[in-house]
């Protein structure tokens, strides 16, 4: 049923409303029914959908079989066993059903039929004579068909790229060999080309290309290339005896494109995956998610228990939105691919904006639990005592108040009220409770305010709470396999009638809040100040609540385009066109509402590129500095000087650097099948799966390489296991291995895509398949010199002996190389990451977050086009570096880990506060005259709160560079944050005084003096004289002087010292203070997470006071 709009219960001028108690319940408030788009007032609960979901999870968890020790009788006994075997084949058969069994399974299918182009002789006849046709299987090994349709076209055209480089590579080294070493039998002048040009330069640039791209698939196209190059190079002989022979070169071709093919086409015909699809998965998973954390936070704030952010319920949403949004990342990419290859070039443009909209959601989301976290932390914090003397006697309530406050504070504060979800109240109790006695409205603590504020807007927060939820939880697409979208077209309407009623209400609720403060307000600075932060905090969770609900209104109109896109949809692959692009470069049209930016202000950093620390400008300024301070020194040195270095500069970076100490590495190996004492040590110890390892361990940093080896050696050792047991049980049969291969195979793709250990199950398939299978190529009787390992009758544990010393030393080999050759530190990598993003993000709120709202009218947010991503997306990288870091060793320690991930965590609050302020800024179109009064008024305690921040942040980022201990001297921002807050309670006194004054002018002149038009009962009126009877405090007249000679701002036209100030001269409404209320907020969190950090970097580094003694 429908009614009408309910207001919450006001409280008259005279009157205080009763504090609800523990018992008290919540009214439901008036809500808007999403599905229907009807306001109801019916019963309704946030946490109903989870109660649900234990009371079922219970009743599955009570019907659990006995266990079968516990059973009486044998009978008993095996009834149980057989009830739970029968119970684990039912879960099995759903697992193998399932889109990750189902991918398992594939990739088992995919290696067994690769296997047969070793063990069914027509497929082994085809690939020719030579040996080493175990590396199809190979392939399907690391180009694995588990992956979507997107994800194997953009692997495939890797695949291809790679292909061709390696065939590029081995006959251009044929060439230089035949010609250098058979035509002009320069031997040592062709070898020396052969390892530097197509050795060291080319597995170098494999190497380059792998650390500067970042992209699993290239690494597996990088991996590709390595085993067609390594057996052309060093294994067969052409290139050493100076001929020109295609036979392996046409072998690999055939083993590459038989194994890419395979991949395919196991992929594209059986359980076709499609990152379409599975992005519209992600999105429910994450938009449910989502509507599970909102229930939650305003269940949270509206009963003032902490703890329901610490259930289990929370957890679980949590981390179901953490991993729907890593899908929606991987899906979106991989959707791209799949788009541009059908056609639907527009259609991904949307699936973007979709993923962008959930991304604004989510941030929202985490605003609104700061904005409730902000509250938790209010009512734990004890407000500061009253200074002697601070209270006026200009009331005579004051001395009572000064005594409440300072007996309370003393004492630990009370907790918030409960308050239960109830049914409905009738319009008698309203009516009954507004006219009951009221006590003196005094706040004894923190709480009080709160308990006021949800008394007054609890049930239109948790209304609009409630419809927000439901719009989220309601799937925007439909079933598999099509995922059409199936938006309820009320929801628009629903929507935009809950913030229309939500708004209402809060207007009337922040008013009557702050009409009671005014009536038990204290005199002391400290107590105005932390009471003006309680206030708020209510105004702050209201105005993140409907930015939520804005955010959500965006996504529905981002969900209408796309539902019209796919409704009219018209294929076009005009990312073919490469003429048009370079023409609209030239004549840009306007972007449209789903498209990016072309152009943005600042650079983003690719998803790929990894953090280079300090950045290139500080190095240039560095580097000339010294040359600038000395203008009369020659000019032709400064020129060679700088165009060295700068050489230098560039052949210092990281990613030059690898590649070079790849390449130089995979030479010196490579080296041992050109010295003819080597190459016989070469041959019979198979060197060339040394090589190969050491290509795949090779990481850019110390701790990367650490981690893979010690994964590699192990799987190795498991698969030699794997490969004797095999062969020993199989008598060398082929039949037999293949399905004891594909056994093989299912354990360790399980471990690669269910356990995610990619590189210990790639690497125990890898290891069974150089042992196994070539030992069955050698037994029949396969053209190669293999009489060292037994020939015809293989000797398989000197196989298996040769294979994983092979590659153990290959391992060994790789780490000493990252270690001993330009070692790159994941410590310093994180540590001079996480001191230049401290650097940057002082930088960023030094411009000021409300001061470029007055420069720029509006135009401008203090954060600039592409840099909170490219924020994110750099301390996620770190984040790289810090897992990396755990596995490094030094003999100063252990890297602190977990020391650095409680940093981490407080820097990445500290971005969503950037963001949460960003998002306040940004809904302004334009400011009003209020806001910008206020924004002048606040100028200077705004200026040096941005400053005190951003030297914070320097201070912390020069510490953790330089790893220097910490001063006890750090300034602090609370203080000058509360004189902020205390410059905001200025303003609004002396605007409600000057409204008063001109009211009380203008009844003067009118003549009427014996009738009043104020909304101001006789109580509030007595204790507005005796304030503004009181003497000015030396701040406020101080201010009251300065205001006063400012040219730029006009007097008012009375008599009084009000009417001339700044707050006097405008018309300010309450959602005027919404602004800095908000900056307050976001700046407090901040100081607290700077606090964290800097207790941290205290932890690690110490901390030096005045009798340190440091000159030695």
């Amino acid at each position: 049923m429908s009614s009408s709009p309910s207001n919450p219960p006001f409280v008259s001028s005279g009157q205080w409303p009763r504090r609800p108690s523990a018992r008290s319940k919540l009214r439901n408030g008036t809500f808007v029914d999403p599905q229907t788009g009807e306001r109801s007032r019916r019963q309704f609960t946030l946490r109903g959908a989870f109660r649900d979901r234990r009371t079922s999870a219970d009743s599955a968890a009570s019907v659990e079989a006995p266990s079968f020790f516990s059973s009486e009788s044998l009978t008993a006994s095996m009834d149980t066993l057989s009830h739970k075997a029968k119970a684990t084949a039912e879960r099995s058969w759903i697992w193998l059903r399932g889109p990750v069994g189902r991918g398992v399974l594939k990739c088992t299918l995919a290696y067994s039929l690769g296997s047969l182009f070793t063990l069914w002789a027509p497929l082994s006849d085809f690939l020719g004579k030579p040996d080493g046709k175990h590396v199809v299987a190979t392939i399907t090994v690391y180009f694995h068909p588990a992956r979507t349709a997107g994800s194997m076209i953009e692997g495939t055209l890797i695949a291809v790229v790679a292909v061709i480089y390696a065939e590029l590579v081995a006959i251009a080294s044929m060439a230089t060999s035949v010609f250098f070493g058979s035509t002009l039998h320069l031997v040592a002048v062709a070898y020396t080309l052969v390892l530097v040009v197509f050795v060291g330069g080319a597995f170098g640039f494999l190497g380059w290309v792998k650390q500067r791209l970042n992209n699993p698939l290239v690494n597996v196209g990088s991996t590709l290339a390595s085993l067609s190059m390594i057996g052309v190079l060093t294994k067969e002989n052409a290139v050493q005896d100076h001929v020109f022979s295609n036979s392996k070169i046409v072998q690999v071709l055939k083993m590459l494109l038989c194994g890419i093919t395979i991949t395919i086409t196991v992929n594209l015909l059986l359980w076709r995956t499609s990152a379409r699809r599975q992005l519209r998965e992600s999105v429910i998973q994450a938009s449910q998610s989502l509507g599970d954390m909102l229930s939650l936070i305003s269940h949270g704030f509206l009963s003032g228990a902490e703890e329901e952010m610490l259930t289990p319920e929370f957890t679980d949403a949590e981390k179901s939105y953490d991993s729907a949004y890593a899908k929606m990342s991987k899906n979106l990419r991989e959707a791209k691919f799949e788009h541009y290859f059908v056609g639907s070039e527009r259609i991904y443009q949307l699936d973007k904006a979709v993923y962008k909209s959930m991304e604004n959601l989510a941030q929202s989301i985490r605003g609104l639990r700061s904005a409730a976290n902000t509250q938790f932390m209010l009512l734990k914090e004890p407000p500061s005592e009253p200074e002697s003397g601070s209270v006026s006697p200009g009331h005579t309530s004051s001395p009572s108040l000064h005594r409440t406050l300072s007996s309370n504070f003393r004492n630990p504060l009370p907790t918030l009220s409960a308050i239960d979800e109830g049914s409905d109240e009738s319009e008698d109790d309203r009516i009954a409770r507004g006219r009951s006695p009221s006590s003196v409205p005094i706040f004894r603590s923190p709480s009080d305010i709160f308990d006021l504020f949800i008394a007054l807007l609890g049930p239109t927060v948790k209304s609009l709470a409630f419809t927000l939820s439901e719009i989220l939880k309601e799937p925007a697409f439909g079933e598999e396999p099509d995922y059409n979208i199936t938006i309820n077209d009320t929801f628009r309407r629903s929507l935009l009638d809950a913030l229309s009623l939500f708004n209402e209400n809060r207007a009337k609720a922040l008013k009557e809040l702050y009409k009671n403060i005014e009536l038990g307000r204290p005199r002391s600075e400290k107590i105005k100040a932390d009471f003006e932060e309680v206030a708020a905090a209510c105004g702050h969770f209201s105005f993140s609540l409907q930015s939520f609900g804005e955010e959500m209104s965006k996504y529905l109109d981002v969900l209408d385009d796309l539902k019209y896109a796919t409704e009219h949809k018209k294929r076009s692959w005009n990312f073919l066109a490469i003429w048009k692009k370079i023409h609209h470069r030239q004549i840009q049209a306007p972007l449209l509402p789903f498209e990016a930016e072309r152009e943005p202000f600042v650079r983003a950093i690719r998803k790929s590129q990894m953090p280079r620390g300090i950045p290139d400008q500080m190095i240039r300024r560095r580097d000339t500095y010294n040359w600038e301070a000395q203008p009369d020194a020659s000019d032709i040195a400064k020129r060679i000087s700088t165009k060295v270095l700068k050489f230098l500069r560039f052949m210092n970076r990281d990613d030059i650097r690898f590649g070079i100490k790849v390449g130089f590495g995979a030479m010196l190996w490579a080296m041992l099948a050109f010295i003819p004492q080597t190459k016989p040590i070469y041959m019979h110890w198979r060197g060339e799966w040394g090589l190969l390892s050491f290509m795949i361990v090779c990481s850019m940093t110390v701790g990367a390489a650490n981690t893979t080896g010690t994964a590699r050696f192990q799987a190795t050792i498991l698969g030699v296991i794997f490969t004797l047991i095999n062969w020993n049980v199989s008598r060398g049969n082929g039949v037999a291995l293949f399905f004891l291969g594909a056994g093989v195979a299912f354990i360790s793709f399980y471990i690669t895509i269910v356990q995610n250990k990619v590189s210990f199950g790639r690497t125990t398939l890898l290891a069974y398949n150089v042992s196994l299978l070539y030992a069955y190529l050698i037994a029949n009787k396969v053209e190669d010199d293999d009489d060292d390992e037994g020939g015809t009758n293989p000797y398989i544990g000197e196989i298996c002996l040769h294979r994983a010393l092979a590659v153990t030393v290959g391992i060994l080999w790789g780490l000493v190389v990252c270690r001993l050759i330009w070692p790159i530190s994941a410590r310093n990598k994180f540590r001079e990451g996480i001191s230049v993003l401290y650097l940057q993000m002082g930088l960023i709120w030094k411009r000021g977050p409300l001061a470029i709202l007055l420069r720029s009218d509006c135009s401008r947010s203090y954060l600039r086009s592409g840099e909170q991503a490219a924020l994110h997306r750099y301390a996620s990288r770190l984040e790289v570096f810090r897992q990396s870091a755990m596995s490094e060793f030094e003999l100063r320690g252990p890297f602190p880990y977990e020391t650095m991930g409680r940093l981490m965590r407080s820097t990445n609050r500290i971005l969503d506060a950037f963001y949460a302020m960003s998002l306040v800024t940004q809904r302004r179109g334009q400011l009003s005259e209020g806001e910008k009064a206020l924004l002048l008024f606040t100028a200077k305690e705004r200026a040096v709160l941005c400053e005190r921040i951003c030297h914070v942040f320097q201070v912390l980022a020069s510490c953790v560079m330089l790893e220097y201990p910490l001063t006890d001297a750090i300034p602090s921002v609370v203080g000058t944050r509360d004189q902020l807050l205390g410059k905001i309670f200025q303003f609004r006194k002396e605007h409600t005084a000057a409204l008063r004054e001109k009211r009380e002018r203008e009844e003067a002149e009118q003549g009427d003096h014996g009738q009043t038009t104020g909304q101001v009962d006789g109580s509030t009126e007595s204790l507005m004289d005796d304030q503004l009877n009181e003497p000015p405090s030396p701040s406020a007249a101080t201010h009251k002087r300065r205001g006063s000679g400012n040219g730029s701002i006009k007097k008012g036209t009375g008599h009084s010292e009000l009417s001339g100030s700044l707050a006097g001269q405008v018309q300010v409404d309450e959602k005027d203070f919404a602004l800095l209320y908000a900056y307050a907020l976001v700046t407090g969190q901040v100081a607290e997470e700077l606090k964290a950090v800097k207790k941290e970097v205290e932890a690690l580094y110490g901390v030096l006071n005045e009798e340190a003694l440091l000159l030695q």
